[in-house]
Parts: structure tokens; C-alpha cells; sequence
């Protein structure tokens, strides 16, 4: 019974982890000031008004927050980020899921050439390939707008979803599927209701790192966006041109408002799921 005690002793005293030193410590601490001082600061101060109008001491105030949602050039750039993110995420993820499952299941001529193609959107420079996608598109004589920006957020996204399902697709045992048709279901049907389901949180996880980088681009939409078709980024780079407004201050608020709502979610669905 002793030497029991004194065994899981022992073990529990290994698995735990050493206390960092103090150099440590404080090199973590100086390095989340530097991440993320300036998003407290910026936060604070997008709700800081003058109480009293112009020129008066400031105070607590959603004045921002209400011009950026009177702010109707502001709104239309919102959706239109929103809209070529849905249409380039879609369109990446239908793609980058074949793409993915033809890679790692089926051996076909070209199959090498596509795996290193695959990882060249990541490794380019973004301002090269923008302008790579401006040429063609000048070529095929297509007029930049909103379809020129889409095509060019499915160049460089789809890579991830490929990435990410495949690395979900070299875990995934593929007994299930043959036992599914020996149990007597189709080729689709075991797709359908074995492969899919398993492989769906990596599809989900592409998905949602292809609408991330698209919602976020700058560079490459900086390309291959024409007159009218601005999206967030570029509307908020036109207008730090003429000064960082308080309205940019309360929209980005608000930006990481929602995707620290995403995080925790994703977070508590994983736990959940757990």
C-alpha cells in the first residue's frame, strides 16, 4: 500500500510542470504589454467623447459608436466584406475540400506539381501576387469589382482549406469506410455518412480561416478592387489618410468585439464537445 502511495507520488510530481524562472515570467509579461496595450488603449479610448462638444473635457460616450452606425459609406463597405467573404469562402471550401480528398486519396499525374502549387499562395509575397492577379485579370479583360476581388481571395484561400483538410483526412481511418460497405452502403453513402461527418470540423476550420483572410485582405484587394467595390480595409485605409478618426477607433472596437465572441465559442464548443 505504501509503495503504491509513494509510486503515484512520484508520478503526479513528474507530470507537473517546473515553475518558470523569474526571467521568463517577466519576458511573457513584457511581451503580452506589447500585444495588447495598444488594443486596451484603443478600446478606451473609442469610448471617450467630449461631454459638452467640441473642445470640452472628454467623458464616457457611444457618440462613436452611433455616427459609425449612421455612417451608411462605412455600413456598405461592411457588406460588401461580408459578401466576398461568404461568396470566397464558399467557393474555397468546396474546392480546397476535392482538392484535398483527390490529393491524399487518389495518385494521378500532376499530383506532386499541385502539392507544391498548393503551398506557393502562403509562401508568395501578398504584394506580388496581387499584382500577378491585376495582370491576368487585365488579360482576360475582366472589370475589377466585386467578382475580380472574389476570384482573387479564392487564389490564396483555398490553399488553407486544402492544409487544413488534409491534415484532418491523414488522421482519418479509412476500416470505417470499408466497414460501412460491407455493411452494404454505397460509395456515397458511406462518404455522406462516415467520411463527411469526421472530416467536417476540418472543412469548418478552413472555412473559417478562409472567411478570416478575406475579411481581413488589404494588399491583394488593393489589386484587384475597382471603382465602387471597396471593402472594410480599404475604406478604412482611405480614411486614416486624412487623420485616425474616433469612428475607426469604435468600428475596430467593435471588430474585436466579434471575434473574441467567435473564440470563446469556438472554445466552449470544443470543450463541450470534449
Amino acid at each position: 500500500m505504501n509503495l503504491g502511495k509513494i509510486s503515484l507520488a512520484a508520478s503526479v510530481k513528474s507530470s507537473a510542470r517546473p515553475r518558470a524562472p523569474k526571467l521568463f515570467r517577466v519576458v511573457a509579461l513584457v511581451a503580452f504589454v506589447l500585444l495588447y496595450l495598444p488594443l486596451v488603449t484603443l478600446v478606451l479610448t473609442s469610448f471617450l467623447a467630449p461631454v459638452a462638444g467640441p473642445g470640452s473635457s472628454l467623458g464616457f460616450s457611444l457618440e462613436w459608436y452611433r455616427k459609425v452606425f449612421e455612417n451608411e459609406a462605412i455600413l456598405g463597405a461592411l457588406w460588401q466584406s461580408v459578401w466576398v467573404g461568404a461568396w470566397a469562402t464558399a467557393i474555397a471550401t468546396v474546392l480546397g475540400t476535392a482538392a484535398a480528398f483527390a490529393i491524399e486519396r487518389f495518385r494521378f499525374p500532376g499530383r506532386r506539381v499541385l502539392e507544391v502549387v498548393t503551398h506557393l499562395p502562403l509562401i508568395m509575397p501578398e504584394i506580388v501576387l496581387g499584382l500577378a492577379l491585376l495582370i491576368w485579370f487585365v488579360m482576360l479583360r475582366l472589370t475589377l469589382g466585386t467578382l475580380s476581388i472574389v476570384l482573387a481571395h479564392v487564389t490564396f484561400s483555398v490553399s488553407y482549406v486544402i492544409l487544413t483538410v488534409r491534415s484532418r483526412l491523414e488522421g482519418f481511418d479509412e476500416m470505417l469506410e470499408e466497414a460501412a460497405r460491407d455493411l452494404g452502403a454505397s460509395a456515397r453513402q458511406a462518404f455522406w455518412r462516415v467520411t463527411f461527418p469526421l472530416i467536417l470540423p476540418g472543412i469548418a476550420s478552413g472555412a473559417v480561416m478562409a472567411f478570416t483572410l478575406s475579411f481581413d485582405d488589404f494588399l491583394i484587394t488593393f489589386f484587384t478592387a475597382g471603382v465602387g467595390s471597396d471593402t472594410l480595409p480599404l475604406k478604412i485605409y482611405a480614411m486614416i489618410k486624412f487623420g485616425v478618426s474616433p469612428e475607426i477607433q469604435a468600428l475596430s472596437t467593435l471588430m474585436i468585439a466579434v471575434t473574441f465572441l467567435a473564440v470563446v465559442v469556438s472554445a466552449r464548443t470544443s470543450a463541450l464537445r470534449k
